[in-house]
């Protein structure tokens, strides 16, 4: 069995933004060990990014069918690029594409998941196999379909004493990997907003020229309204014990109109309203570390990654906030903050294709670890078989 694969990840996030794709080498012949070696960033064009956010709430079933080819060819297109500057031999494209909608378990409605970015596009335009959906297994074994991260922050940083892998997304979540490298004592969970409610903001407040708060120089200038932080972190997402996930259905557009409209009854200025979402973000995830992290685990570091890594503003007041705690990025341990969330779902996409579990039930709260994904055979498809196998 051949166990050292080179595969490509692909993850679009709940900002739209545009889709993040790298290119890595995985071996557990020994150890588990990952080699990245290349990155590259995709932006979505302004009018695509702002039909996909269209697609959360106002589409017709022929638009999101339409839409899921769409994508399909764009992340079709990102593996081109990324296969045109390396001369090494890719085996597997792992994709999380894109998420229109979530519904965790929990509420009235039919616990379920919906991605868009049509695999087989991929697997037709690029030749190799395609491990794509991968949210859905686990929500059909019980789970949240998320965090599923978690699984790679076990294996990436399960030698410090004690993590949490912070992602600050456009919704924040966490991986705590315990010091003694138990897996079942994995906790993984959305904390609530990340960049969400600012981006949004900034998207209002500049009639669509700004679409986010660059290294936090808005916030920055605001100050914080307390009362109103007070009254946002009553929100009682936050009180739902792990494990647990949101997203757009909870602090999207609506949600953020409605924050500014308090805002404005409480004369706050543009900056006082991006540096109280800010801080909403902050404290928000600094209590979920205290609520659900800290009573009994041992904690040494923290590692943030996703695009609130760089809101330097966002950072240097999570640091103030845990001043215990060493604060550090992604880049600390050599792997960029951008690119952690498409390494996460290579290293995935390589388990499914070794048949092997990708999930931590004890983070998704599903009933057991199950292998994820659906594998689309590409042109290589044989060859990859053989090669694992052999």
């Amino acid at each position: 069995m051949n166990n050292t694969l080179r595969g490509i990840g692909l993850m679009s996030g709940t900002s739209a933004d545009g889709i993040d794709a790298a290119l890595v080498e995985i071996s557990s012949n020994d150890s588990f060990s990952i080699k990245m070696l290349e990155f590259e960033r995709f932006d979505f064009e302004p009018s695509f990014k702002t039909k996909i956010l269209a697609s959360f709430n106002e589409y017709r079933a022929d638009k999101l069918c339409e839409l899921n080819f769409e994508i399909g060819e764009k992340l079709a297109l990102a593996v081109k690029k990324i296969k045109e500057k390396t001369d090494f031999p890719i085996d597997f494209v792992a994709s999380h594409g894109q998420t229109i909608y979530h519904i965790p378990p929990g509420t009235q409605k039919v616990p379920s998941t919906l991605q868009l970015g049509e695999p087989c596009v991929i697997a037709e335009r690029t030749g190799l196999t395609v491990v794509a959906d991968f949210r859905t297994r686990d929500m059909a074994a019980g789970g949240q379909g998320a965090p599923l991260v978690a699984l790679a922050d076990y294996l990436l940083f399960n030698h410090l004493n004690g993590a949490i892998v912070q992602n600050i997304g456009g919704i924040a979540n966490l991986t705590f990997v315990p010091s003694d490298k138990d897996k079942s004592k994995v906790l993984a969970f959305d904390t609530g907003p990340g960049n969400m409610i600012v981006d949004e903001i900034m998207r209002t407040l500049t009639h669509g020229k700004e679409e986010y708060d660059q290294d936090g120089k808005i916030a920055q200038k605001g100050k914080i309204h307390q009362k109103m932080l007070k009254e946002l972190l009553n929100h009682p997402y936050f009180s739902l014990i792990p494990p647990k996930t949101t997203g757009r259905e909870l602090f999207g557009k609506q949600y953020t109109q409605e924050f500014i409209k308090r805002g404005r009854d409480l004369n706050l200025s543009d900056e006082d309203l991006v540096a109280t979402a800010t801080a909403f973000t902050v404290e928000s995830i600094a209590q979920a570390y205290e609520s659900f992290v800290f009573k009994n685990n041992q904690v040494s570091h923290v590692i943030i990654g996703g695009g609130g890594s760089y809101n330097q503003t966002m950072l240097t007041w999570l640091k103030e906030r845990l001043p215990k705690l060493k604060v550090v990025t992604h880049e600390e341990f050599g792997i960029s903050s951008d690119a952690k969330e498409a390494v996460a779902f290579a290293i995935l996409g390589y388990r499914t294709l070794f048949n092997q579990s990708g999930n931590v039930a004890s983070a998704t709260g599903a009933k057991n670890n199950v292998v994820l994904g659906k594998i689309i055979p590409g042109s290589n498809f044989k060859e990859l078989i053989t090669k694992i196998y052999r």
